[in-house]
């Protein structure tokens, strides 16, 4: 595909300098490389001087429409974009015209949450007359990360109770308040907040606290490994997953799965968005929206269920 008045095609010289000046890895000038002759494919080798910003949407238009990824094409489009910007003072272009061309929106996916009854089955399972110490942790955060809807990160940064900063010790960031019934928690932007706990949990938590060992590195940790030192997120991910095999869950359930849980399952019952953005922790009440879609997929599977009219006979 040659540049304007019969010039050498200039990709060769973009590529190269991407190489020489940007130094740009070969692994990522060979991709520049792909995307560019894509379009020039797309494009019937006209001259890239011909291309106009409707070309461009057209061109993105059918990449989507041969079922490529959106991310993809986003990718494609920010390297054709690179490629113009390059070109255009060299070759006299009046403007980019990848310049203000949008890549279609992904689909956003839906967050994962169980059922009432499975979320319930899930954190009850497994109780023996004679648990070990470690049953009772593990019961006690999965009781709390349903109750409250906790990120695994404000779980596993809890203490016992606040306790103020001392000698290398910073205060406390989240904490459990017995009186209150309540967890203290700092979630994302550093923003704090209190959150509920219900009576199952606070049950599953006087149960562990009871056997809880004093904490091998010092600290006022509420959750502990088995070394006795501060629970980390991936043994928390790693402990619900097991005993959510054991408890024969239909998915695959990680802490996350038991906030989306939490949220789903309140504002079916409250429908109430404000209320479960400010629990959650969402500075912004977009973020709580998505689970509005989880609770009418809920209705409308309740509605097909019950009403005589909903399905053709």
């Amino acid at each position: 595909m040659d540049g304007p008045a019969g010039q050498p095609d200039p990709v060769a010289h973009y590529l190269a300098e991407l190489a020489t000046q940007r130094q740009l890895s070969a692994h990522t000038v060979a991709a520049y490389r792909r995307d560019l002759a894509e379009l020039a494919e797309l494009a019937g080798h006209a001259d890239w001087a011909r291309l106009t910003h409707f070309d461009i949407r057209r061109f993105a238009a059918k990449l989507h429409a041969a079922g490529q990824d959106p991310r993809s094409i986003a990718r494609k489009l920010s390297g054709w974009r690179g490629f113009f910007n390059w070109l255009a003072p060299r070759a006299g272009l009046p403007s980019n015209p990848v310049q203000g061309v949008r890549a279609p929106r992904r689909a956003r996916t839906l967050p994962k949450a169980l059922a009432v009854d499975d979320a319930v089955r899930l954190v009850e399972a497994g109780a023996s007359p004679h648990p070990e110490p470690f049953e009772l942790c593990n019961r006690a955060m999965f009781e709390l990360l349903y109750s409250s809807g906790l990120r695994v990160s404000e779980l596993v940064g809890l203490d016992l109770d606040f306790t103020p900063a001392g000698p290398g010790r910073p205060a406390s960031r989240g904490w459990l308040d017995r009186a209150a019934q309540e967890v203290v928690v700092t979630g994302k932007g550093n923003k704090q907040r209190r959150v509920p706990v219900g009576a199952p949990a606070l049950e599953a938590l006087a149960a562990w606290l009871a056997v809880r060992p004093a904490a091998r590195d010092g600290s006022a940790a509420l959750f502990l490994s088995a070394r006795a030192t501060r629970i980390s997120p991936r043994v928390v991910q790693q402990r619900l997953k097991q005993h959510a095999l054991r408890a024969g869950m239909p998915v695959h359930v990680h802490p996350h799965v038991l906030r989306h849980s939490f949220a789903s399952h309140l504002l079916q019952s409250s429908g109430d968005l404000r209320a479960v953005q400010e629990l959650l922790g969402h500075a912004s009440i977009t973020s709580t929206q998505v689970y509005t879609s989880l609770d009418f997929q809920h209705l409308a599977a309740v509605y097909d269920r019950a009403h005589p009219r909903a399905k053709a006979k």
